[in-house]
């Protein structure tokens, strides 16, 4: 089907991650299938909405009782979920669930998964240079 096939999304990293569309129980993987799946709301026919990013040991189970799918569902028009598998291992699973999430800011992921300690740095000196209108104005910086 043309709509609901398959689509592809691209991580933060620049690696795209091709998705197959389920819409029914019988769309599911079997059982023992572990991998990444996102819910999805669809605008205008062809524009996707990613509402939440998760990963699962064993996909079909997790989604048939996911307890976010009734609040993307009614709250947020959710149309349809995505899967991508099999991936067997916890660590592949791991990383390109975190990929996708910062990547994409899926509205529904509560938690922001920290970056490392050096690229923070570099962000706050960066913020700190361009927000610093002392310099402008002539003032000094004062001292702690």
């Amino acid at each position: 089907m043309f709509f609901f096939g398959s689509h592809s999304w691209r991580g933060e990293s620049g690696r795209r991650y091709r998705f197959k569309c389920v819409l029914t129980k019988k769309g599911l993987p079997p059982a023992g299938v572990g991998g990444i799946y996102i819910f999805v709301r669809r605008r205008w026919g062809f524009f996707l909405e990613t509402l939440y990013v998760g990963k699962a040991h064993e996909l079909r189970s997790r989604l048939m009782g996911h307890e976010k799918w009734p609040r993307a569902y009614w709250y947020y028009g959710a149309t349809e979920r995505y899967v991508l598998g099999p991936i067997r291992d916890e660590s592949d699973r791991r990383r390109i669930e975190e990929d996708l999430i910062r990547s994409l800011k899926p509205r529904m992921n509560d938690v922001s998964i920290p970056q490392a300690k050096a690229a923070r740095a570099k962000r706050s000196a960066a913020a700190n240079r361009a927000f610093d209108l002392g310099g402008l104005l002539g003032r000094r910086p004062q001292r702690a």
